[in-house]
């Protein structure tokens, strides 16, 4: 008999093999793994700029972003000697760099590039073809006395200085006759400090009409985006007189309160304008088009036309607050060169005293037509949609009290809300009418309980589908085919001013108005005549809260 052993499998031998020859390998190869090694490592750092950026990832807290380059030559606001400690005035360097610019234009102008730190300054002029680029932490501050501001002619189509007769303060930020200006960067922030300037405001210390933080005029070709504007003395953004004007991805930022006239943006006789993807919270309106003031407007000549406004978060003035006139966007006072063909969409207005508004009076002239508001929200504002044609503030005597605007179609589609006191105030008058007004795809819920909350005086137009709050029986109904299903009964374009030409309601509201007015004063209320009733000061609590009496 022949004795065999058992036959091994390939993995029998190789469980027994590899045992034996990969710890020789590793003791035979070693000085190879380890270069290998070395290799492997050094070129993950080859791989970043450099070694030493390469270490230096593990131990800083964020990234710095590079400045871009957006002209052909680009300078340093250090180059000129500026130190950002917010204590060194850096008036002359800001003043010498854009000296430097102004040189470049046949070559495509040039780039300022303000890294961070705070930059204080005295006013100083942007050139043509010129960025001004403001780093991520870069704040370019006002000096905040105002003896340093320079004085400059009243605007002529105000005649006046807005607040005072006489000369005006200039702005931080000034521009005129300008090409190609493009203010930017990695939201850097222009701070006016107008802390200041409110109180010696509100204690009537100041003899001349403050200025605003940033002021372009008579220039075309204007880019504003990626910045923090905040705490302007008196509007914020001001454009003046400008063609083609694109502002976008901004933050505008006032106090809410105890921060008077700190508009956000006012368009006034600008064409071809976008304004779009910000967010804006001040103490008066966010956004207020205009186009001069009364006969000086008129004089002048130049409308706002052609402005597109969209995709905005807005806040204006608390509603709590008294005797405060402010809305998220307006349209108006002043408008008296004409404004037309402005469409305002995907907005959102939030705790704020009005939400749209158009306002004028006699003696301004001129017009205010073709304006489409869509897809509007309103969250706790007090009026959501007002047309105002009593708003009588004027510069002078010299105005003509028989001047009186011309308003005309007016759209509102898919208007949404909650917490809104009243949702539509439309107070034409005997001499101003309010023609063909459309509402249509609207639901606002209300917080007041009273019966007359769609509010029409002197007013024509109509009602597509249904809507919520019902509306006033001044408009047309038709329904979603626009096929006429109710024709208003009231006749609204007699020549003598009489009841006829107000419903029911509005003869209600103002009995209501007068009563609730007389009431409420007797009882320390504050009346607000945009809804007839009043707001209780002691129930409003925390002045950056929300409430509703």
């Amino acid at each position: 008999m022949v004795e065999t052993l058992p036959s091994s499998s390939p993995s029998s031998i190789w469980r027994f093999s590899h045992r034996r020859w990969i710890p020789g390998l590793f003791s035979s190869y070693k000085p190879l793994f380890a270069f290998l090694w070395i290799v492997f490592f050094t070129s993950l750092f080859i791989w970043q700029r450099n070694f030493v950026d390469a270490l230096s990832i593990f131990r800083r807290p964020m990234l710095v972003r590079p400045l871009p380059k957006l002209r052909p030559v680009a300078f340093n606001l250090t180059d000129f000697g500026a130190v950002g400690d917010g204590v060194t005035v850096n008036t002359l360097a800001f003043e010498k760099a854009v000296f430097a610019i102004s040189k470049l234009g046949k070559r495509g102008g040039g780039q300022l590039n303000v890294p961070a730190g705070r930059w204080l300054t005295a006013p100083f002029n942007l050139t043509s073809y010129m960025t001004l680029f403001l780093a991520e932490g870069a704040v370019i501050l006002g000096l905040d006395d105002e003896k340093f501001w320079p004085l400059m002619p009243p605007l002529p189509s105000y005649g006046y200085g807005r607040e005072h007769p006489g000369p005006r303060y200039g702005s931080l930020i000034h521009g005129q006759n300008l090409k190609d200006v493009v203010i930017t960067g990695n939201n850097g922030t222009i701070d006016g400090q107008g802390a200041t300037w409110w109180k010696k405001y509100r204690q009537k210390l100041l003899n001349n009409t403050r200025g605003p933080l940033v002021q372009i005029m008579y220039s075309s070709d204007i880019l504003i985006s990626n910045i923090t504007l905040r705490d302007s003395p008196f509007w914020t953004l001001h454009p003046y007189d400008c063609k083609n004007v694109t502002i976008r991805n901004m933050t505008i930022l006032a106090p809410l309160f105890e921060a008077p006239n700190t508009d956000g943006i006012d368009p006034d006789s600008c064409e071809d304008m976008v304004i779009e993807d910000s967010y804006i919270s001040v103490g008066d309106d966010a956004i207020a088009i205009k186009s001069g003031w009364d006969q000086y407007g008129v004089a002048y000549g130049r409308p706002s036309k052609n402005i597109l406004i969209r995709n905005l978060v807005v806040r204006s003035m608390d509603p709590c607050l008294p005797n405060f006139d402010s809305a998220g966007i307006s349209i108006g006072s002043e408008m008296s060169g004409g404004i037309s063909n402005v469409t305002v969409e995907n907005v959102l207005v939030w705790n704020s005293r009005r939400a749209v508004r158009i306002k004028t009076a006699a003696g301004r002239g001129a017009y205010i037509r073709d304006i489409t508001y869509r897809n509007l929200t309103f969250e706790n504002v007090r009026v959501g949609i007002i047309i105002k044609t009593d708003y009588n503030e004027h510069p002078d005597s010299g105005f003509d009290p028989k001047a009186f605007p011309v308003i005309r179609g007016i759209s509102y589609t898919s208007i949404h809300g909650e917490g809104v006191r009243v949702p539509v105030r439309i107070h034409g008058s005997a001499d101003i009418r309010v023609r063909n007004v459309t509402f249509r795809d609207m639901s606002v819920g209300t917080t007041y309980k009273k019966k007359h909350i769609f509010q029409c005086a002197y007013v024509n137009g109509r009602v597509i589908g249904s809507i919520f709050p019902k509306p006033c029986e001044n408009l047309d109904l038709y329904d979603e085919q626009g096929e006429l299903v109710k024709k208003s009964l009231y006749v609204v374009w007699g020549d003598a001013p009489d009841h006829s030409s107000l419903n029911v309601g509005i003869l209600d509201y103002m009995f209501l108005f007068v009563r609730d007015s007389y009431r409420h004063i007797q009882e320390g209320h504050v009346s607000d005549p945009d809804i007839g009733t009043s707001v209780n000061p002691d129930e409003c609590g925390d002045p950056h809260s929300f409430t509703v009496d």
